[in-house]
This record gives C-alpha cells, structure tokens and sequence, in this order.
C-alpha cells in the first residue's frame, strides 16, 4: 500500500486530490497538512511513502520544507516527494529538484497522470512527466552559473555516461533501452549504477548533476 501525505494550503485542492486518490487500491492517504510546517511535522510522525507537496504554503514553503523533510535524519528511508506547480510558478521547480524533490506535477493533471505519478514515485524508478521534464528542467539549468566538470563522474563508464544523458533529456527506460539496442532490463541497471555510483537518491537528482556538471546542455535531446 502507497502511504500518501496531502500538503497543500487550499482545503477544496486536498479534498480533490484525496477523492482521486482514495478510489485506487493500492494508495491510502494518510494525512493532509495546510502549510509546510506541518507537512514536516506529519511526514515524521506518519511516515508516508510519497508527499504531494504545494510550493507556496503559509508558514513554510514547499521548497524548504522539501528540503527538510529529504535531510530528514531517520533510519528510515525518507518520504519522495512530488512538487505540486503550475506553469506560472517554473521559477521554483528547478529549485525544488535541487532541494531533493523526486519529481512534480502541475496542480490541473488529469486524475490518471496523478495516481500514475504517485505509483511511479514510490517505486524510485522513473522522472514524472518525462515531456515537461524536458521542456522546464532545460530552462531552469539555464539560469544556473556556467556548468563546472563534476569529479564524481570520472567513476561511470561510457556506457553509463551515455545512459545518463539520456535519463537528463527525460527518457523512460524502456525509451533508452531502444535508443541504445539494450533489453529494458539492463537499461534499468545501468540507472540503477549509476545512481549508486553517484550517490544520488533517484533519477530527478540525476537530472540535476547532469545539467550542473555540464553533462548536456538546456535543450540537449539526444
């Protein structure tokens, strides 16, 4: 069951996700929270798997709180969090992923692109909306001081430098497994290495050392 914590500071917004979600066997909402502080609060105390996370909340922002509840110093696994935006709000997303979130959704997605987002997040294994990855994250790297080589990649080999660009320019697995002639399954290992190798917590942090290290470049596609 896909423990999930609501954090949004609009009542009819978290009463609308909750119905959607309620009606899926294998999601359960466990809490909702009004503003960022409380969502780090509750996310301690009821440890959901996934928190849909608005990014302008009293209180707290989504941002920080984000940030709080990734550094959180729990044995456990930290909750993933998927950023709650709307186009008008891009500024803040790329700092959002920065800050730890595992992906984001604009807050009118259709009713199935949500419960796909949250199943996909909870599992760790591929970047929300890989379209509108592409098209934000490009313009969010622009904005950040001139890429620098990042030290940590010396550890990958070609192939999973290959495989990496690819993650960045937002392709599932089964979509680099036939850009590369490769089973899904070995695509999936190569991420899963390389994610290990560099330490990172899921393929949207992934994103964001490519574009830093100057990996690819904003509008790079492959």
């Amino acid at each position: 069951m896909i423990r999930v914590l609501l954090a949004d500071d609009q009542t009819l917004v978290r009463a609308g996700f909750r119905s959607i979600l309620e009606g899926e066997p294998d999601i359960t909402v466990v809490g909702e929270a009004a503003n960022g502080a409380a969502a780090v609060r509750m996310t301690r105390e009821l440890a959901p798997d996934v928190v849909l996370m608005d990014i302008r909340m009293p209180e707290l922002d989504g941002l920080e709180a984000t940030r709080r509840i990734v550094a959180s110093e729990s044995d456990e696994e930290p909750a993933k969090v998927i950023i709650l935006t709307t186009f008008d709000l891009d500024d803040y997303v790329y700092g959002a992923l920065r800050a730890g979130a595992s992906g984001f959704l604009v807050k009118d997605t259709e009713p199935t692109e949500l419960i796909h987002g949250v199943r996909v997040v909870a599992r760790g294994d591929a970047l929300l909306a890989p379209a509108v990855t592409r098209r934000l994250i490009a313009e969010f790297a622009a904005r950040v001081a001139k890429p620098a080589p990042n030290p940590r990649l010396d550890a990958l080999t070609d192939r999973e430098r290959e495989v990496m660009t690819l993650v960045a320019a937002g392709l599932s697995n089964d979509e680099i497994a036939a850009r590369l002639v490769l089973s899904p399954a070995t695509a999936k290992t190569h991420v899963s290495r390389i994610m290990t190798k560099l330490a990172v917590r899921d393929r949207a942090q992934l994103v964001v050392l490519a574009y830093e290290s100057g990996m690819i470049t904003p509008g790079w596609l492959g």
